[in-house]
């Protein structure tokens, strides 16, 4: 027999829900709008002469398309790679047994107590050193390992029972093999929910790209994002538009990777 839901409930909802729901419709309904009609009093919501004028200016005079791009290749490629060398770390710490395992594994979390900053100007160094400065390379690379990818996938992988992989190394099975076709697919869940968080934080992204890239060509859609606003003078509905394009590959990405995100996130919340 079911309980009656109280109506306050689904009004309780419905306020949390506009809550959420009004600062994005809020921007991008005053992307819509011109300079004059988005600081007129009474702020109004709807647009009284809306305009793609902003939208059409982002694309034709911004570069939007190229620094979009730079961005893209940076978040993808770098969150793949982080992705990768998580899986295979974590694979390595929580299924193999070799002398100072765990005392490896714990300078590998001892990492997540050193701040940012601190390491900042020694990475930005050996990226000099490198010449990976003012390059997609040195935004691609130097934050390509975390500790916390590794901590979450060996983690997961700890959970997956040990007599799958026996049986594939009776059959003399290779371990990349055993690590693409056994471990990879039981840990798509978490290995979902680490691309996830990882392409947001590289999207997202603007000290480092600050710090090592110089040419304008090369910006990020953060770095952009920032330099529209002038020293003299803020053009806010293509700093509006912007915000609302930079936004819109993350709410792809959320919504194309949800189900696996929620499995990810509820993965071990509940034991049969």
């Amino acid at each position: 027999m079911t309980q009656t839901q109280s109506p306050w409930r689904y009004v309780g909802i419905a306020v949390v829900l506009l809550l959420f729901a009004l600062p994005p419709i809020w921007l991008f309904l005053s992307s819509l709008k011109s300079q004059s009609e988005i600081f007129q009093w009474p702020p109004s919501l709807w647009p009284q002469a809306p305009t793609l004028q902003s939208y059409y200016d982002t694309f034709s005079r911004a570069n939007f398309l190229l620094y979009f791009q730079n961005s893209a290749i940076v978040a993808v490629l770098s969150a793949v790679l982080a992705v990768t060398i998580s899986v295979m770390a974590g694979y390595a710490l929580a299924k193999f047994r070799f002398k100072g395992d765990t005392v490896f594994f714990l300078l590998i979390m001892s990492a997540l107590m050193v701040p940012l900053q601190i390491v900042l100007i020694p990475v930005f160094l050996v990226l000099r050193d490198l010449g990976l400065l003012n390059t997609l390379a040195g935004l691609i690379i130097a934050p390509a390992a975390t500790p916390s990818g590794v901590f979450l996938m060996r983690q997961y992988i700890l959970t997956i029972p040990d007599s799958l992989l026996e049986a594939a190394r009776i059959d003399k099975t290779p371990e990349w093999r055993i690590l693409l076709r056994i471990i990879v697919p039981l840990a798509l869940p978490a290995i979902g929910t680490l691309l996830a968080f990882n392409l947001v934080y590289r999207w997202n992204d603007y000290l480092w790209p600050f710090l090592i890239i110089t040419e304008q060509e090369k910006w990020t859609v953060q770095l952009a994002l920032a330099n529209s606003v002038g020293r003299f003078g803020i053009d806010w509905p293509r700093l509006l538009s912007i915000s609302v394009l930079s936004v819109l590959p993350m709410l792809v990405m959320f919504i194309a990777l949800q189900k696996t995100l929620m499995n990810g996130l509820m993965a071990g919340a509940a034991k049969e």
